[in-house]
Order: structure tokens, then sequence, then C-alpha cells
């Protein structure tokens, strides 16, 4: 296994969504931002700060970090950065986390609003592009800013000949490992990931949330709203069918879930 894959291998990712810019209790949320990026970091794992997330406007991960002096842990922060922002903007977060030693990128296409503006190809250098997508997004990070080690997005619901396409596209622009799209089962895209990309480190998304049918717009059909769901046990069944790869833990609930989490990675490391 490289080097890259052991990084990612380590621990689990754990989603952490920064606070919404209209929240009418921001001290709070702020408060508990903090406490879930120390602990997420205390625990060995990677906090990984989710940018805009459902397209609504929220604070950037990097500005809550130095707003509220936490210290971070070099290799333990991934941010998250999409398609959805000005120019000035773009360097402003890349520049930021830099100062605060996070080099660690997760780009995506992103989900837009009418709120947020978008990067036009020149802003990307990417002048024969009709438009900025994640793939013109890594390759001007890889450029511009070479420091940061830059992840990209795997939807396996997508049309596989599509997909894989695009998955190479961004490895040609520069993307050094991927996080999947949630599955909860075997998947037949994310075998063939494996199987053809076997050097490349591969982190599964795992969905931690017991309301199964708000995966229904990901993996394109309707999930009934009383369809039972047993997150830990899905995540157990996944990292038993991925061993060689990463876990990447989304709505993770940090009262009920996060002490089991903890001492899955326990006993794993045994």
């Amino acid at each position: 296994m490289n080097t890259e894959k052991n990084y990612l291998h380590k621990s689990y990712h754990v989603e952490i969504i920064p606070p919404k810019q209209d929240s009418e209790k921001l001290e709070e949320d702020l408060i508990l931002f903090s406490s879930k990026l120390e602990r997420v970091m205390n625990s060995g794992f990677t906090a990984s700060i989710t940018d805009n997330a459902m397209g609504l406007l929220a604070f950037q991960g990097h500005e809550c970090i130095e707003e509220l002096g936490i210290p971070i842990k070099p290799g333990q922060i991934l941010i998250h950065l999409n398609t959805f922002h000005t120019k000035k903007d773009l360097h402003e977060i890349l520049t930021g986390c830099l100062k605060l030693g996070i080099t660690s990128i997760l780009a995506v296409s992103g989900d837009g609003s009418t709120r947020l503006p978008k990067l036009s190809p020149a802003d990307v250098e990417a002048e024969n592009a009709a438009s900025v997508t994640s793939v013109e997004l890594i390759s001007y990070i890889r450029k511009n800013f070479p420091q940061f080690r830059v992840g990209a997005a795997f939807n396996p619901y997508e049309p596989e000949k599509h997909e894989f396409e695009k998955l190479d596209r961004k490895l040609a622009a520069g993307a050094s490992f991927v996080i999947t799209q949630p599955i909860i089962d075997r998947n037949a895209a994310v075998d063939r990931l494996l199987r053809e990309y076997p050097e490349l480190p591969v982190v599964i998304e795992a969905w931690m949330s017991k309301k199964l049918y708000l995966l229904s717009d990901v993996v394109g059909y309707p999930i009934p709203e009383d369809a039972e769901y047993d997150p830990i046990a899905t995540l157990q069944k996944l990292e038993d069918i991925y061993s060689g790869c990463g876990s990447y833990l989304s709505l993770l609930g940090f009262k009920t879930q996060y002490p089991i989490i903890e001492e899955m990675a326990k006993e794993g490391a045994v």
C-alpha cells in the first residue's frame, strides 16, 4: 500500500457542517462546531468540513477555525471546496487554509443556488471549457497551489461510462484520492473502481442517518420513509466488504453513534 493510501486509511473521515450564515443562534452553533472538530481530531480521525452543503450559505471551515482559535492537528482536516465562489473568495479560502496548515482539499462541482456566484472558465484559466466543473477546479488548484493534496468525488449512481471518463479527467487534472457518494451495500461501480485503479486511494461514504429515504435523490429512485435502516450495521458491513478503503461518515450522530465509532476504531487498531 502506498503512502497516500496509508494516510487515507488510518482513521475515519467525519463530516462536519459549519454554521449557516443566517443562523439565529450563531454563538451556540460555533461552540458546537468547535467541540465536534476538536473531538474528531482528538480521536485521531479526519474532520471533513463541507462547503455550502445543499447550496445553503454557510461560513467557511477555515474562517471558523481561525475565528475560534482552534489549534489544528496536521493532516486531520479535509476542506471541501466547490465551484460556487468568486475567484477572490477562492484564493482567500486556499491561502487561508495554507496559513492554518490545512493542505487537503476535496474539490467538487457543488450545490448551487441563486445566492451563490459561480466561477467562470476564465477565473480558473480554462477558457476552452463551457463551464467550470470539479475537473477545472482541480487543475487550477494543482497548478497554482501545489501545496495541496486534492481529492475528487466518485458517483456510483451515474452511468458508468460517463462517470469513469470523468474520473480519468479528474485524475489527469491532479486528483490523488477519491471519496464516493454514500453506498449501503456492495456496489458494482465501486468494485470496478477498485479493480481498475488498484493504486488509487478510495474512501467509501457511509450514510449514518437512520432516515434512509433522504438518499432518494442521490440513488435516483424513491426510498420509502418507513424503510428500516441500521447505520452502524451497514458501516460494519461496508468495512468488511471494502477493507482496503477508508470510511467517510456523513450525518453522524455525535451523542449516540460517535462513541461506537471510537470503539470500532480501537478494535480495528488491535
